[in-house]
């Protein structure tokens, strides 16, 4: 069975719209030395990574944007904590990115590791054909 690539369909003339973002990791262009960019389903993915990692009042001149998830990951471990955190991602990611039609918000607590491991499920708003996941680790760094 075939591969669906959305980035690769995202790329044609038919396209409604393309989202492009600057590439936070500063990877270089291969053809000359300028920052390259992030195009589509990727640029979307980033976003909502750095959306569920932002704090509130990290954001300038907008205090209000953030999941203030950090808090949370110093709590006790459970299921309660769990689902309390994925309603937090699930609310920033349904406030602060339009680009996205959100599925579901999954986050399991590995105790052993002491993280949780988020599963985000979204479609793009100018792929709507393809389910897109999303996993982020979460952990306390001391």
């Amino acid at each position: 069975m075939a591969t669906y690539d959305a980035q690769l369909t995202n790329d044609s003339d038919r396209s409604v719209r393309k989202y492009s973002d600057l590439d936070l990791f500063f990877g270089k262009k291969s053809s000359d030395s300028d920052i390259q960019n992030i195009t589509d389903v990727k640029a979307v993915k980033r976003s909502i990574r750095n959306l569920v990692l932002l704090n509130h009042y990290e954001k300038p001149f907008h205090p209000e944007i953030g999941s203030g998830i950090r808090d949370m990951l110093f709590e006790n471990m459970s299921t309660m904590t769990a689902i309390i955190l994925a309603r937090k991602i699930e609310d920033v990611i349904e406030n602060f990115e339009p680009r996205v039609r959100l599925i579901s918000v999954r986050a399991d607590p590995n105790l052993d590791r002491n993280e949780y491991e988020v599963t985000i499920e979204f479609f793009v708003v100018n792929t709507p054909t393809e389910l897109v996941d999303l996993t982020v680790f979460l952990e306390v760094l001391r």
